[in-house]
């Protein structure tokens, strides 16, 4: 249910701090009727997979959810903590109506959120979303019958199922047997399927962050802070290390020698071999404004393009799906393989690099320079109000004169977060004093004009 008409879905469903507006069981339970509303099955009682990640406020959201989508005449299907791509697969492969996870993702354990797949494992069009909202202000009635009211099952073997999901997405004549592996769970949803599934393919696996207790999900652990595994490579003389956010639907790796591959290194590395196998449609990926132009030169140098979207992985999924594209991705880790999944799965674009490492026989930091990274400048800034840019002169004009000093060897993007508030400045360039200097200049400005 909306609170003084506040659109309650952001970029990535609906999150916010638990127990606080949009994150309360009342809201939960309203978007678990309208789910149940929503996808109502013609012949049948509507199926509803829910998982989640380890945050302490799991349990109620989930509770809270469940009772909604009961009560409205669908059957729930509960999986618990499992990654997010793994509940995009059980919803797909069991053929249910609609997916639901409990998560916030990279996010400190005191904020969640929920976020829904269609049958078919996608996340939502905007439009469906908004239907939602409509449902969840305007309920339809619920079940007179106590006969038609939903239930509730667990689905006990959902880890193996995904864990042999993604198994299969390594080559069968393949095995990691004599590879060290490092990898950070950041006590999160992934803890017990990655070291599992690399495992079960020969690996020697050094876990991290495999002890969630409901409040240490991403603290000072996981992809928001790769050095605690390039810490633990250096320790154990691992090849790779993985470092996985909380709810595993993004990768960082750490390459033998404990430098960090971000996203766009990552795509840069498959997002090549699949060119060279002639796998990449149209000989083109996906990435977001963000990722580093050094990701776009790596693939014009062996014949690729790059086609850029607005920020968020859905954004990314859904310029794949209407140009026939099979591979893309952020700069934050979120790698999607349409040919495999229908979202971002960190342990599956792992397994993809550690294909490439066995496969070439060459170690992570040979691959890693497929890329040369472009200098960049990210500046974060809180703020309180979210103006249109277009309204703010000062700004426009700021921005302009940062383009037109960096010419062709550099970009300018600056926007608003969709889950927070903050704006964010990013500027590459060759040459990093006058790219900081232009970044600073456009913070200043904006910082001015947003206080006006």
């Amino acid at each position: 249910m909306s609170d003084n008409g506040r659109k309650l879905f952001g970029t990535d469903g609906i999150r916010g701090v638990a127990n606080q507006f949009p994150m309360t069981v009342e809201v939960a339970m309203r978007l678990g009727r309208a789910v149940a509303e929503r996808f109502r099955h013609p012949s049948r009682p509507g199926r509803i997979v829910i998982g989640k990640d380890t945050r302490l406020s799991g349990y109620m959201i989930e509770s809270a959810l469940e009772a909604g989508i009961v009560s409205a005449g669908a059957d729930v299907m509960l999986v618990g903590p499992m990654p997010t791509p793994g509940i995009a697969f059980i919803t797909s492969s069991m053929r249910a109506d609609a997916g639901v996870v409990i998560s916030a993702s990279h996010n400190p354990y005191q904020d969640n959120g929920i976020k829904i797949f269609a049958s078919d494992g996608f996340k939502l069009p905007d439009e469906v979303e908004a239907d939602l909202e409509r449902r969840m202000d305007h309920p339809g009635p619920l079940p007179e019958e106590a006969s038609h009211i939903g239930k509730a099952t667990r689905i006990d073997d959902s880890e193996g199922r995904y864990v042999q999901y993604l198994k299969d997405t390594f080559p069968r004549e393949r095995t990691l047997d004599g590879i060290r592996v490092v990898v950070d769970c950041a006590n999160g949803a992934a803890y017990r399927v990655a070291p599992m599934v690399l495992e079960e393919l020969g690996a020697e696996v050094f876990s991290l962050g495999v002890a969630p207790n409901g409040q240490n999900i991403n603290d000072a652990c996981g992809a928001l802070h790769p050095e605690s595994t390039a810490t633990e490579v250096h320790r154990t003389r691992a090849e790779i290390g993985i470092a996985l956010d909380g709810d595993a639907d993004r990768v960082i790796l750490t390459d033998e020698k404990g430098q960090i591959i971000d996203g766009d290194q990552i795509m840069a590395i498959l997002g090549t071999r699949l060119l060279a196998r002639g796998a990449l449609p149209h000989h083109t990926m996906v990435a977001t404004v963000m990722s580093n132009l050094g990701l776009e030169r790596a693939l014009a140098d062996h014949g690729g393009k790059l086609l850029r979207t607005a920020v968020g992985d859905r954004y990314v999924v859904e310029a794949m799906r209407e140009h026939k594209l099979c591979f893309g991705g952020e700069q934050s880790g979120h790698i999607i393989f349409l040919d495999h999944s229908t979202t971002g799965d960190g342990l599956l674009a792992a397994l993809q690099v550690l294909t490439i490492m066995v496969q070439e026989g060459k170690p992570l930091s040979e691959l890693a320079r497929t890329m040369t990274r472009y200098p960049q400048v990210l500046v974060n800034f809180k703020v309180a109000q979210k103006l249109p840019l277009d309204e703010l002169p000062r700004v426009k004009a700021a921005i302009a004169q940062a383009e037109i000093a960096l010419g062709a060897d550099g970009r300018v993007v600056v926007r608003y977060s969709g889950t927070e508030p903050k704006a964010r400045v990013m500027i590459e360039g060759t040459d990093e004093a006058l790219i900081k200097t232009h970044a600073d200049e456009i913070v200043r400005v904006m910082q001015q004009s947003l206080q006006n």
